[in-house]
């Protein structure tokens, strides 16, 4: 998901107070916080700075001083839960003892599945509030970087063939995406077939492009 341009909306506060300190660090979180909470139990549309102000206790003015607008606000919180979703991903894909296309796959699924769990306000804006043209772009950049990390690993790991290239794990995590999108349609628990079956999905896709080694089932 991409680098946010230069204007408010799309995320970025070069005129606006960097929460240096750890007072300010914890203002800014307490906002996100407070946000979260409001997406998730009211909706993105519903959200706004008085209500967040309202929710977290603190002035308009003071989310201001951090933040252009609740767009800006939508992007932050999209921001702060893809790094947690990145490293986490990240941690438990290098805990594997055996690397196939079957294990790295259903690891990584299973590692945005556990911060959708903690997360629910990513799943609310990422799955049904997908309207905001910075988020949007954050997002495709982001499933980018997503595809890169995953065939690194899995070149690393001798497990692709000579067909195997970096616009074919794109296209996987692209179909990943909407695997998930499409399990969370009605809720924050996620339908477990349409989970499991979309593994299934990419998995089947991928191993066309490995080799015997990736090929070899680890679950």
């Amino acid at each position: 998901m991409s680098a946010a341009s230069t204007s408010p909306s799309t995320g970025s506060r070069t005129d606006r107070r960097a929460p240096a300190q750890r007072r300010s660090r914890e203002r800014v979180a307490k906002i996100l916080d407070a946000a979260a909470e409001l997406v998730v139990s009211e909706g993105v549309d519903a959200l706004s700075t008085r209500r967040i102000s309202e929710a977290a206790g603190v002035p308009v003015a003071s989310i201001y001083q951090y933040f252009a607008d609740k767009e800006e606000i939508i992007l932050e919180l999209v921001k702060r839960d893809t790094e947690e979703m990145d490293a986490h991903v990240a941690e438990t894909v290098a805990a594997l003892e055996t690397l196939s296309i079957r294990s790295v796959v259903t690891t990584t699924m299973h590692a945005f599945l556990d911060v959708y769990a903690r997360r629910k306000e990513f799943v609310a804006i990422y799955f049904r509030g997908r309207t905001s043209p910075a988020v949007i772009e954050f997002c495709r950049e982001h499933n980018v970087r997503i595809a890169e990390a995953l065939f690194a690993v899995m070149t690393a790991a001798d497990l692709l063939s000579e067909d195997a290239d970096l616009a074919r794990g794109l296209l996987a995590v692209e179909i990943g995406d909407r695997v998930l999108e499409w399990a969370f349609r009605e809720g924050y628990t996620g339908d477990q077939r349409v989970i499991d079956d979309g593994i299934e999905m990419l998995v089947g896709y991928l191993e066309r492009f490995a080799n015997p080694t990736g090929r070899t089932s680890s679950d």
